[in-house]
């Protein structure tokens, strides 16, 4: 993988090796994206291999989210060129998802329906869902009662049964408290550790907490103004030289952990 250009006080390293053997998802040369005046990402140079788990960090207004939406398919690039091999199955879970106002159940079966499966197949697939994060139990509430916790499991439910190459994440524990929190994490980990090892899951994800982006990610993205001033293996990112090497981002990091 050829180094992204950071600047003159940037040596971008990755010393982990991670992702080097396996196949390139998708890559960014350049891209832009801009919504009138206001230009959101500048010059984006990111490639991720199969497997990797990718975390985008930075403060609001950097960035992630539209690049997120970028990988998705949501947003088109302004200028630049993004880039997949093929066609993606991948789910995408936004901070806070929207909830059809229809018990919990349908609302995992109906994007199975709408795949081509019978809705006793939808019905039984979803069921199991539910099953997976703990769900089962209120598979006839309404979906938009659940709490903020359930409602993100839920979403994840339904990530788990598109069964996708690529899991993108917008902020997904932000607004919930400690115990959802842990139960979210928990539920993303069992899903990239028990994806099929022939076609592993690919997590891009944002995040403020820096302890969750030590547990869930083998990289770290870091975005200011739009641009990425820091692509570096987690370990490296949280216990090389920062402050030498990528100043923005040791200071950011600093600022987070006071």
């Amino acid at each position: 993988m050829s180094p992204p250009s950071h600047g003159p006080h940037l040596d971008w390293l990755d010393t982990s090796g991670a992702g080097q053997s396996k196949p390139c998802l998708f890559s960014l040369e350049q891209v832009d994206v801009s919504f009138g005046a206001q230009v959101a990402l500048r010059g984006i140079d990111l490639r991720v291999h199969r497997g990797e788990r990718v975390a985008l960090i930075g403060a609001n207004g950097c960035g992630k989210s539209t690049l997120l939406r970028v990988l998705h398919g949501l947003l088109e690039p302004t200028r630049g060129r993004f880039h997949q091999d093929h066609p993606l199955r991948q789910a995408m879970l936004f901070q806070r998802p929207h909830m059809l106002r229809t018990p919990v159940w349908r609302h995992v079966a109906l994007g199975l329906w709408l795949q081509g499966q019978s809705w006793t197949q939808a019905r039984e697939r979803a069921l199991e869902a539910l099953d997976r994060v703990g769900l089962r139990e209120v598979a006839h509430q309404a979906a938009p009662t659940l709490s903020g916790g359930q409602q993100q499991r839920l979403a994840l439910a339904r990530a788990w049964t598109m069964d996708p190459e690529l899991l993108l994440l917008d902020e997904p524990t932000a607004s919930l408290d400690p115990h959802a929190k842990r139960e979210v994490e928990s539920l993303v980990q069992e899903l990239v550790a028990g994806a099929d090892s022939a076609v592993p899951l690919t997590l891009v994800f944002s995040s403020h907490n820096l302890g969750q982006v030590k547990r869930l990610a083998s990289r770290v993205v870091y975005l200011e103004g739009g641009r990425i001033l820091a692509d570096l293996p987690t370990e490296t990112f949280f216990q090389g030289p920062l402050e030498r090497t990528h100043p923005q981002a040791y200071w950011f990091v600093k600022g987070e952990t006071l």
